[in-house]
């Protein structure tokens, strides 16, 4: 898996049994013989008294996977936690751009909104190792207090910086869980969906959302922020707005396979999907199927894209290796992976949601 989707937010992309990722379009996943490397590093360490887990990640440093990633037996299990909603952490979520780590959301009520933190901010350093540079999936694993075995209520220090402004702040690590899925009624008539990640259960709630919403009135189905998560629960959620039909294709191994929505999906009120620079994986799953199927209007900025499959591989010492194994694509044939998706409408962030409303008036029209 990718790295803990409700942490620092570097979100997986998963299916039953797989989970998704990102390097480039149409590049092969990663170097051939990529998973046989690790899993013969982490055997041969383990034949020879050494770190299985330790080897399998000096094999996955090697390979130019980008979103590979070897987790030990319990930062898997919170992993696992995490997709249920409930982790342990700060409280923010961050993406890797430019070589450096920022702040793409803070959570309502939790540590990292109590210390003023916001989004925009950069994370320059936990505990004092700096940050830059690395991979959103070992800053997460920092942040978590996993390296060193510290769980809730132990402090951590981070360093962090705003425009000119760098400053330190320390931070009490709490056991969080979160609401994915808000809905609200604007002014104007139009629900609101809004889906932080895809947790277990999000796809559902989307579904009654939709068949709660007064009649008539048109949808928005805010994506912005999205990490991703379980792609199970982004097609299940695709199934609100969809009746059937393909939701998008991914290969494993060069095997293709194809995820469709389930029938009887609301096909006819007017949708508009909203989706920025940090609506990834899962999300960008559900937003391409909604694109190219002609259901929504999709306004906002480009997406991430990130859109590669990892499988999990368990190593002799318990540890687990998530490896790019291929690629979704769109019901249309387009690759997200090192892309995104191009909005139908692009704007900027705060004029958004007036957009998606005037859009809405003339759909609905």
């Amino acid at each position: 898996m990718f790295a803990s989707v409700l942490v620092a937010g570097a979100a997986t992309g998963n299916l039953p049994g797989t989970e998704g990722g990102t390097p480039a379009d149409g590049a092969p996943a990663a170097p051939s013989g990529h998973h046989a490397d690790v899993t013969e590093a982490a055997e041969e360490a383990a034949a020879d008294g050494a770190s299985p887990m330790e080897a399998a990640r000096r094999a996955v440093s090697r390979s130019g996977d980008r979103w590979a990633a070897v987790y030990s037996e319990s930062e898997y299990e919170e992993f696992e936690e995490a997709l249920d909603g409930r982790y342990t952490g700060v409280g923010l979520w961050a993406r890797e751009r430019d070589g450096r780590i920022e702040v793409t959301k803070v959570g309502d009520d939790t540590p990292a909104a109590d210390a003023g933190i916001r989004v925009g901010d950069r994370l320059r350093s936990v505990d004092g190792e700096k940050v830059d540079g690395r991979p959103v999936t070992e800053v997460v694993s920092i942040l978590r207090g996993d390296t060193t075995g510290e769980r809730a209520g132990t402090t951590v220090r981070l360093g962090l910086e705003r425009g000119s402004r760098s400053w330190h702040e320390t931070v009490r690590r709490a056991r969080l869980s979160r609401d994915t899925v808000g809905v609200r009624r604007l002014a104007s008539g139009v629900t609101v969906i809004k889906v932080g990640a895809f947790t277990k259960g999000s796809g559902e709630e989307v579904r009654t959302a939709v068949r709660q919403a007064p009649a008539g009135a048109g949808l928005v189905l805010d994506l912005r922020g999205n990490s991703g998560g379980l792609v199970a629960e982004a097609v299940t959620a695709a199934s609100a707005f969809l009746d059937g039909g393909l939701v998008a294709t991914y290969d494993v191994d060069g095997e293709q396979r194809a995820l469709h929505a389930e029938p009887d999906g609301d096909t006819t009120r007017p949708l508009v999907a909203l989706v920025d620079g940090g609506t990834m994986s899962a999300a960008e799953l559900l937003t391409g199927a909604l694109q190219d199927r002609g259901r929504a209007v999709v306004v906002g900025s480009r997406t991430f894209g990130k859109g590669s499959v990892q499988m999990p591989t368990t190593l002799p010492d318990g540890s687990v290796a998530e490896l790019t194994v291929g690629h979704y694509r769109t019901p249309s044939g387009r690759g997200v992976d090192g892309h995104g998706l191009t909005p139908d409408l692009e704007t900027g962030e705060e004029e958004a949601l007036r957009r998606a409303e005037t859009v809405l008036g003339g759909l609905g029209r």
